[in-house]
């Protein structure tokens, strides 16, 4: 996979300390409880944040918002200057596809669909023909040691080559954004330490700016920077080292 050059909302390559991704002032809440208040995050291309706090802190609420997933009562998103939160729910699925990837905790595959059928998808999703789709998503396979597991259906295989076949299936359309929620939550240490490696290397070779959601100091040390969200508020522990 080749690195993408990020364009700016002008069609200019923006500055390498630009951010990429910028949620600012993100408030939200499900009917009265509130699980952001004023939360914010800034991620650069290539950059790996990892965002951290206790169970129920707004953590994932924040990345669901980023992500374009749940539409903010109040702030603001922007992707590559772009306003997210202005967007349609069509535009902002269309955007999902072409730029974003996911990861989550239990990989959430499509157990109907073989593991080669799994990765491929965003392709077809967006247009991509059945063969080429397939060659590329037996490409990621291979590239992240399951392609033994193609053919088989996701019930058929084990955690770690199931997060595996996840991880490939985010990272097959050559995302600008990866978002990981909990990406090692179900694996055993070993497991854990073999996805983290693999996503972090594949993204980073990629230049894709990488947003994992943890509790795990472990999963942690892999990034960057770490942000702190507790009671729906954030904290850059960057700014304030």
């Amino acid at each position: 996979m080749t690195g993408r050059t990020v364009l700016a909302a002008d069609g200019e390559a923006p500055a390498a300390d630009t951010p990429l991704l910028v949620g600012e002032g993100l408030h939200k809440s499900f009917g009265a409880t509130p699980a952001l208040c004023g939360a914010g995050l800034a991620v650069r291309a290539g950059e790996l944040v990892a965002v951290m706090g206790p169970s129920g802190s707004g953590k994932s609420t924040l990345l669901h918002c980023l992500a374009g997933i749940v539409r903010p009562e109040a702030g603001t998103v922007r992707f590559r200057g772009v306003d997210l939160v202005a967007r349609s729910d069509t535009e902002r699925s269309a955007l999902r596809r072409r730029e974003f990837g996911f990861v989550f905790q239990f990989g959430q595959l499509v157990p109907e669909l073989t593991c080669l059928q799994n990765v491929a998808l965003p392709l077809r999703l967006g247009h991509v023909r059945r063969r080429a789709a397939e060659r590329a998503a037996r490409e990621w396979l291979d590239r992240l040691g399951v392609a033994d597991v193609a053919d088989a259906r996701p019930g058929q295989t084990s955690g770690g080559q199931s997060q595996r076949v996840a991880v490939a299936r985010a990272l097959v359309n050559d995302p600008s954004v990866v978002f990981a929620d909990e990406p090692t939550g179900a694996l055993d240490s070993v497991n854990g330490e073999l996805v983290m490696n693999l996503l972090s290397d594949a993204a980073r070779a990629s230049g894709a700016a990488v947003v994992i959601v943890t509790h795990d100091a472990r999963v942690a040390a892999y990034a960057d920077r770490e942000i702190v969200v507790r009671d729906g508020r954030s904290r850059d522990l960057e700014s304030v080292a």
